[in-house]
């Protein structure tokens, strides 16, 4: 079924949807007479000679320079040429795609004053699978995402390079083989379709829709390795939680502990500690609060993918227009950037479980490292070394990029956001979690193994699936291909399918 962009109801699934699985994308009918209204309001101030930044001025340092009448035109073309100024290789099909399904929705409010022709083309791009060639790095997040967003527009003038059915072509012989008429740029049509935080923001929404699903595969793991380490279970009681009152927790030790019901460790059969290690008695409290932070950055990515993020911004209603900096990707990429020192902090104490799995002095009786045959063989003790070299990458991402800001176009533009750097950082952080997860969970796979008592019904799930994946360490092998199946089996969400098919959904 379609999905109708109308404003204001383009939610983080939804843009999945489109951008990640190529769902059809329709414009509401009363989105697109907004925007028509807007172009015939701002084509009357054009005729009346009015100044317009970026309409019939220059933009940045030169938005004091009125052009001629005959520039207003060809300036666009000017402008996008001047802009598509990336560097290195593509960005992921399923990125720009977002990128273009949320500029979209910026257009259906009826305040970017473009030609309705420029929204329908994007709209036929995305439906026929004309996807612009976007150099991933140029950004700095404001005024928006100009170099790559003025990729996406090269081909609204059949010029630029796209994929389409498999192939790069060039941007005409795309748009040609797609069927799509190429509208040319006339006043404004440029800016209105750069002018945002369009593609960090499509990768924002994206990195939070897998994030929340690796937070998930999160609770799991930890719920195999306090299995495998005979934790005491009483730290995961919901009195407990809601006493403090913080909603992730709360759902966190909740999503735990359906893991582990109709195990052994909760009958009071397997003997345990009066109070573990913070690695193990906290993991509610930590996982709870990326959970509380990820619910905040998926809020602003869902404002940002339902405002207006332009300039200037044209009120027909009114009839005004105003300048301001409604693209400065702040509000997203400041969120985001907790979002992945969140997923660094859960991974951190990811790798914190698995040290307790493997050092014999920690591990409540499992063979060293995880070995039957200590000294002859050394078992998981190298995965440690991978996955603490992850972890170390992951910290140094974990620095901001939001205090980096460094001025450009002679001090106009003297603050910008660098959200596009959060971003590409938040991508290599969740590439590495992927990574440290499997390798917990091939861990406790392994300690349970060798340990003889009845697992929670969603552990043992997680256990099988794993098992499919990966096979018992019984003798030493080399667990590269063993350490890359897992980090793709935890990207595809296996172990989460596997346990909710078992245990219902786990919140």
């Amino acid at each position: 079924m379609s999905i109708v962009l109308n404003g204001s109801e383009l939610t983080i699934e939804k843009l999945v949807a489109i951008a990640r699985h190529n769902e059809t994308v329709e414009l509401a009918p009363d989105a697109l007479a907004r925007i028509t209204r807007c172009r015939s309001f701002l084509e009357e101030k054009i005729q009346a000679r009015e100044i317009m930044y970026g309409v019939n001025t220059g933009i940045g340092e030169f938005s004091e320079i009125v052009l001629e009448d005959d520039q207003v035109r060809d300036f666009q073309k000017y402008l996008i040429y001047n802009h598509a100024a990336g560097i290195g290789d593509p960005a992921p099909v399923e990125y720009v795609r977002g990128a273009m399904a949320g500029r979209i929705n910026v257009h259906a409010h009826g305040h970017s004053g473009c030609r309705p022709a420029i929204t329908l083309t994007l709209l036929a791009m995305l439906n026929k699978g004309v996807t612009p060639f976007v150099c991933q790095k140029g950004s700095v997040g404001a005024s928006g995402d100009l170099a790559p967003m003025s990729q996406v527009a090269l081909l609204l003038m059949g010029e630029g390079q796209a994929f389409y059915e498999g192939e790069l072509l060039d941007g005409a012989e795309a748009m040609k083989r797609a069927g799509i008429e190429v509208p040319g740029l006339e006043a404004r049509d440029g800016l209105a379709t750069i002018n945002g935080s369009n593609l960090l923001t499509a990768m924002s929404a994206l990195h939070i829709h897998d994030m929340q699903k690796w937070l998930k595969q999160a609770e799991i793991a930890a719920a195999m390795s306090l299995e495998a380490l005979r934790a005491n279970m009483k730290p995961y009681e919901a009195p407990l939680h809601k006493v403090r009152g913080f909603a992730g927790s709360m759902r966190s030790a909740a999503a735990i502990r359906k893991c582990i019901e109709g195990s052994d460790l909760l009958s009071g059969k397997v003997k345990t500690k009066v109070q573990d290690a913070y690695s193990m008695r906290s993991t509610p409290q930590v996982i709870g609060a990326a959970h509380d932070a990820l619910a905040y950055a998926r809020l602003q990515v869902e404002t940002e993918l339902n405002g207006v993020g332009d300039n200037p911004i044209f009120f027909p209603e009114s009839g005004t227009f105003q300048t301001g900096a409604n693209f400065q990707g702040t509000p997203v990429s400041l969120p985001m950037e907790m979002a992945g020192q969140a997923i660094t902090m859960i991974s951190v104490m990811s790798e914190r479980r698995l040290n307790r799995m493997l050092n014999p002095a920690l591990s409540a009786g499992l063979p060293p490292f995880l070995t039957k045959g200590a000294g002859m063989f050394s078992g998981m003790m190298l995965s440690q070394y991978t996955a603490d070299s992850l972890i170390v990458e992951q910290r140094i991402l974990s620095a901001p990029a939001s205090v980096a800001s460094i001025p450009a176009a002679a001090d106009q533009e003297d603050f910008v956001s660098m959200g596009m750097n959060t971003a590409l950082k938040n991508e290599q952080i969740l590439d590495n979690a992927y990574g440290i997860l499997g390798i917990e969970m091939m861990g406790a796979a392994q300690a349970l193994n060798l340990r003889e008592f009845n697992p929670g019904v969603g552990v043992k799930a997680a256990w099988d699936r794993i098992r499919e994946t990966v096979d018992y360490l019984d003798v030493d092998r080399s667990l590269a291909p063993d350490h890359t199946a897992m980090q793709a089996l935890v990207k595809n969400c296996g172990v989460l399918n596997a346990v909710e098919k078992s245990v219902g959904s786990l919140g």
